[in-house]
């Protein structure tokens, strides 16, 4: 027999959340087939089986937490498939003909004792006293018994049962005053909800930035029309060429690039005593999925052209949405990028994503009147854009100016297709 453990994931991964087991006891497997999946901080895991054989047992169930290696389950390699569920059906059998082996022969109950008794929990009874606390409605582990070992019999169940009942009364206010605060907060009715381990890990990262960095955030708008009148021309001929659209993502991962290869710090983080200035350019892309907010990288963005940025957004964000990510996918990023603007967002703050310094949000689309440099009034498409940036090792100045000199790239496209 062997044990079912959870195998070291990653370095930083340490425990998880069972989220489906991909087999049942009694099934058979192979060495190497995927056997369960965990939902850890960051992505879902799935645990291979390192040997072959039948599942035996699962002891731990879906929703329940659990550590690198915990014991979760035993696979039987001489196992049959669908043996699992016979040998149970067995030891009921033969529990149930022992039951009344004590009224017969007084003198081999020492045999009954060491084979039928089961615990139930932390007691352990015989199955006739089993049997006799069904009967009865009684629970075991209020029964004394005599036994030196602990052993509950028959004879103790009876005499529980027949002991004048305690008045239970004074217990019952203080079993209800324990959850007083949590159950009766409301008078109308709530649905109390577990929060999914990456929603709980997403909640302490966010507070944990508020908490540890000087997070500030800027403002300007970007007019559109340049960038939008560029992708109508240019749409058709691009998704023909490269088999993908030309959105808007690739503008603006362009125009952050160019800006951060202008204001470094940006593109940096703090360890201890230092800054560490990243000479990479690996832009994080936010991608919502049903479970939470996840950041995919787009590696050596620097590198890429138009087409290649947005291929590898449609391959993350296909990934993210089906949760195939891997950790690599979401580890190294040195500067992110999130838009509201498909949820309809206007203006909104960014939090960073620690340990980076800065994180750029695009907003909607809105066509406003806009003062043009001959002042007449045109109707322009406008976006909001924000940037939050750790007051710590970026100062204001830079700040403004690394989101003008985006407002300036954008503006003008033309120089970015040409560049990248």
């Amino acid at each position: 027999m062997q044990e079912i453990k959870i195998p070291e994931l990653a370095e930083s991964i340490t425990e998880g959340t069972i989220a489906e087991w991909l087999v049942k006891e009694g099934d058979k497997v192979e060495k190497g087939d995927a056997i369960v999946e965990l939902e850890t901080d960051k992505v879902n895991v799935e645990v291979n089986s390192e040997f072959s054989g039948v599942i035996a047992e699962i002891t731990s169930n879906e929703g329940e937490d659990v550590s690198v290696g915990d014991i979760i389950g035993k696979l039987d390699e001489n196992g049959e498939a669908g043996a699992s569920s016979g040998k149970e059906e067995s030891k009921t059998e033969e529990a149930d003909k022992n039951e009344e082996a004590p009224k017969e022969a007084p003198k081999e109950e020492p045999k009954q004792e060491a084979a039928p008794e089961q615990s139930n929990g932390d007691v352990i009874a015989s199955p006739a006293a089993r049997k006799r606390a069904r009967e009865l409605g009684i629970d075991l582990s209020e029964v004394q018994t005599r036994d030196p070992l602990g052993r509950v019999r028959p004879d103790d169940v009876n005499a529980h049962n027949n002991a004048p009942k305690k008045e239970s009364a004074p217990s019952k206010p203080a079993k209800k005053e324990e959850p007083k605060s949590e159950k009766t907060e409301f008078d109308k009715p709530v649905e109390r909800v577990k929060m999914t381990r990456r929603r709980q890990t997403i909640a302490k990262n966010l507070v944990e930035v508020q908490h540890n960095t000087a997070m500030l955030t800027t403002f300007n708008e970007v007019d559109m029309t340049s960038v939008m009148e560029l992708r109508k021309q240019r749409k058709d001929k691009f998704l023909e060429k490269n088999g993908v659209k030309l959105g808007f993502m690739s503008f603006f991962a362009k125009a952050v690039v160019g800006a951060l290869k202008e204001f470094p710090l940006l593109n940096a983080e703090i360890q201890g005593n230092e800054l560490v200035i990243k000479k990479f350019y690996d832009i994080g892309i936010a991608v919502s999925t049903d479970d939470g907010l996840v950041v995919p990288v787009v590696r050596d963005a620097d590198r890429k052209d138009f087409a290649g940025i947005e291929q590898d957004i449609v391959d993350l964000g296909t990934k993210a949405r089906d949760n195939k990510l891997s950790l690599n996918d979401l580890q190294g990023g040195s500067f992110t990028i999130t838009n509201g603007g498909t949820f309809g967002s206007m203006m909104s703050t960014p939090i960073l994503n620690a340990p980076q310094v800065g994180i750029l949000g695009m907003h909607n689309i809105i066509k406003r009147p806009i003062a043009m440099p001959d002042d007449s009034i045109e109707v322009r498409p406008m976006m909001y854009i924000a940037l939050s940036y750790d007051h710590r090792i970026v100062d204001g100045k830079e700040a403004v100016q690394f989101l003008v000199r985006i407002k300036e790239m954008l503006e003008d496209p033309y120089d970015l297709l040409l560049e990248g």
